[in-house]
């Protein structure tokens, strides 16, 4: 008997319900007793009491089967792909191994949970999933294509399910997973459905109210926009018919998340996209007549409507660099409304539909990236057969490993060049890390400099204030970056061993009572076999020619050169390198490292981003650039998503101190009615608040002005307490803040 406590009544009544309507859409593709199976797993897993609830509070049974509905309604796979998702939460707690379900249910079951081991593991290793790099790890760590697919479809599902969650934080990070990491996935794997909507529920979690204000926004202008639609597309259809032309025509809208993206990109509101809307017509065209038929509906349209040129896009005559093919342009429609078409055949939307773009473009490319992305492309197509296995085996990865991902003790992910060494890696973390390196510990082992380095490796450098870089490790990297900072940190040793030498011989002939002549020396040094005087001083900083020789040269040639006329050149000088002792300590493990702003924080050179002004308040986040320095960055930045997605190892969390620092520069953004007194008004609402107005820049039009005003604030609260006023003075339309 399954224990009472661990389903709820409603719970009972759910996975009841699931169990049928699985059976329903499995039952063709299981065998006989593999529900059996399946049934004494689970049992047997929470009468050990080994399952546990998520961040969430959500049932893991539950999340499996509902989780294997999605992988098998939605995406479309078979047996083995349904059972690992029905089994994965047995495995991962330990109540059965990958031997008993291999014994169980076969090797291709088994295959599947084993590769979402991994990916736990990946997961316990990694502090930060939104580059890429972590993508790429992610694919070559999955192994089976399909547990790609089964990971997305479990960030579907639990992206659905947390839209009243309490756990806000454990909500806000796997959104934020679900728009750099799995949206991308799904993305190239033809899952464009699953993309738009794993889009479209980060945006709702992250930014509520932009997210809302677009579906209202939609909402109010469905019913006019299909009456719209229904108007504009009925005298093209006539006229296209009248050519005698196969083709079918539909009409779609844009996701919010891409209507908020074009919203930011142009700095307008809903009202100022145009293309909220597509028409697409999709023609029946023999492969000879595809251009043809395509370039006689631009006729046909543009005659009809005027088009905008600056708006067109011909990827017929050259496709995009992803194989891409369509004619897209933007006419003026009925009411003087802008509306984009698309013009396609039934190929090039096929092509479009299913990802299967990026296949051609890479096509026998075997390595790296681009048979990453062709590995990844092909899926949609296995996806529509029902041989599963032998399909899945013809796509399963097989790249030449060209890169290794490794990762710090605190979850950093490094990319390398396949064959790197641990002196590659300290380089890469940075100079003084590679120059001060003696060995490293991958897996609590002691391993040489020399040590090559492997995918999924966590490697702790370590260090030694004593060591310096070596002729001989130019040999041991394979990192151009590596080898230019040992040639560089070789050259500065000899340069500063060379001014010792220096300094050290012209005391040495003080103590010896030797005058000191410039050309006498000069003459001193082209005699013991050098003509440039910095590799002289460099074989005496390292022994090459000892100190005694020079003493006992310069003496020899001082009596021959008595009488003649002193000569000076220019004095030789070397820059000075300093390395910081704080520096010298090795790489170890810890916590999550927070940066807490404060005015009066001494040691770190942290300053406000430009891009986006944050002032005291703002939810921001540290960004540390390639100086070594941090930019503090609104979280809502127009940058951040770039930022996060190429550069998310260097990204670090950041909280404000229990004070208010200094006042930073805040650019608000006004549009209103160009009345007279109008900013008058408002920048006696700015005097009067006790704020300094930096700028103001004001330009009118039509009626209409627009301008930027530059406020110096400290706190968030005083912004929008300050925002709000300003929205009061009569004429204003709309004031945001940059």
């Amino acid at each position: 008997m399954i224990k009472d406590d661990f389903f709820t009544a409603e719970e009972k009544a759910q996975i009841t319900e699931l169990y049928k309507r699985l059976y329903i859409v499995s039952k063709d593709v299981l065998l006989p007793d593999d529900d059996q199976k399946v049934r004494y797993y689970i049992r047997q897993a929470i009468e050990k009491s080994l399952l546990r609830r998520d961040n969430f509070n959500l049932n893991p049974i539950i999340n499996d089967a509902e989780t294997a509905l999605i992988v098998a309604e939605e995406i479309g796979l078979n047996r083995a792909s349904i059972l690992g998702v029905m089994l994965n939460g047995v495995v991962q707690s330990g109540a059965a191994s990958i031997d008993e379900i291999k014994k169980d249910f076969g090797d291709d079951v088994a295959n599947i949970l084993h590769g979402m081991l991994r990916i736990r593991d990946l997961y316990a290793k990694s502090a930060t999933v939104e580059g890429e790099n972590f993508r790429s790890l992610l694919v070559t760590f999955a192994e089976d294509l399909r547990v790609i697919l089964i990971m997305i479809a479990n960030r579907v599902l639990i992206m659905r399910k947390i839209k009243d969650t309490p756990y806000v934080e454990a909500q806000r990070k796997v959104s934020m997973e679900a728009a750099y990491l799995y949206a991308p996935l799904a993305h190239k794997l033809g899952l464009y459905k699953l993309k738009s909507e794993l889009e479209d529920l980060s945006l709702k979690y992250l930014e509520h109210d932009a997210y809302y204000h677009i579906k209202e926004k939609l909402n109010e202008t469905k019913r006019s926009r299909d009456a719209y639609i229904a108007n504009f597309i009925a005298p093209i259809d006539e006229k296209l018919r009248a050519a005698g032309l196969k083709f079918h025509m539909k009409g779609r809208t844009k996701s919010i998340h891409s209507i908020w993206q074009k919203m930011k990109k142009q700095q307008v509101d809903i009202e100022g996209v145009f293309d909220l809307f597509a028409i697409r017509i999709i023609l029946d065209s023999k492969p000879e007549k595809e251009k043809q038929d395509c370039w006689q509906v631009f006729s046909i349209i543009t005659d009809m409507y005027q088009s905008n040129p600056k708006r067109m896009r011909d990827w017929l005559s050259v496709p995009k660099s992803n194989g891409y093919e369509s004619l897209h342009i933007t006419v003026l429609g009925p009411d003087q409304k802008w509306v984009e078409v698309q013009i396609r055949t039934e190929r090039m939307d096929d092509i479009a539909e299913h990802g299967l773009a990026a296949h051609w473009r890479y096509k026998g490319v075997k390595s790296g990236q681009s048979g990453i992305e062709e590995w990844l492309a092909n899926v949609r197509g296995a996806l529509e057969t029902n041989d599963d296995m032998q399909l899945m085996d013809q796509f399963r990865m097989d790249l030449v490993e060209d890169e290794v991902f490794v990762f710090t003790p605190r979850g950093d992910l490094f990319k390398l060049p396949a064959g790197s060494t641990v002196l590659d890696f300290a380089y890469a973390i940075h100079t003084k890390v590679g120059n001060s390196c003696v060995g490293a510990k991958i897996g609590n082992k002691n391993v040489t400099i020399r040590q090559k380095l492997q995918s999924g490796d966590q490697v702790e450098i370590l260090t030694n204030a004593n060591q310096t870089p070596k002729q001989d490790w130019l040999n041991i990297v394979q990192t151009s970056k590596a080898r230019n900072k040992i040639r560089q940190s070789i050259k500065e040793m000899e340069s500063k061993e060379a001014l010792m030498a220096k300094e050290e011989l012209e005391r040495k002939l003080k103590n010896r009572k030797l005058e000191y002549n410039e050309p006498t020396l000069m003459h001193t040094i082209t005699k013991l076999g050098y003509r440039i005087v910095t590799e002289f001083y460099a074989a005496l900083g390292s022994g090459v020619v000892t100190m005694e020789q020079v003493l006992d040269a310069y003496a020899t040639q001082l009596r021959h050169s008595k009488g003649e006329e002193e000569r000076t050149t220019p004095q030789m000088s070397a820059q000075e390198f300093v390395m910081q002792e704080n520096e010298k300590n090795k790489l170890s493990g810890g916590g999550e490292d927070v940066i807490v702003i404060d005015q009066e924080l001494k040691g770190l050179d942290f300053q406000m981003a430009r891009c986006c002004q944050p002032v005291y308040g703002d939810d921001v986040f540290g960004f540390v650039t390639s100086g070594g320095g941090i930019k503090i960055h609104r979280e809502d930045c127009p940058n951040a998503p770039q930022l996060r997605q190429r550069f998310g190892y260097r990204i670090v969390k950041a909280r404000w101190a229990g004070k208010r620092g200094s006042q930073y520069p805040i650019t608000l953004r006004i549009v209103g009615n160009d009345d007279l007194g109008i900013v008058n008004n408002i920048t006696s609402i700015i005097s009067k608040e006790g704020i300094l107005l930096r700028s103001i820049s004001i330009d009118s039009h039509d009626g209409l002005f627009s301008g930027t005003l530059t406020v110096m604030l400290d706190d968030i609260s005083r912004l929008q307490q300050l925002l709000k006023k300003i929205k009061t003075v009569k004429g204003v339309k709309n004031v945001t803040r940059s």
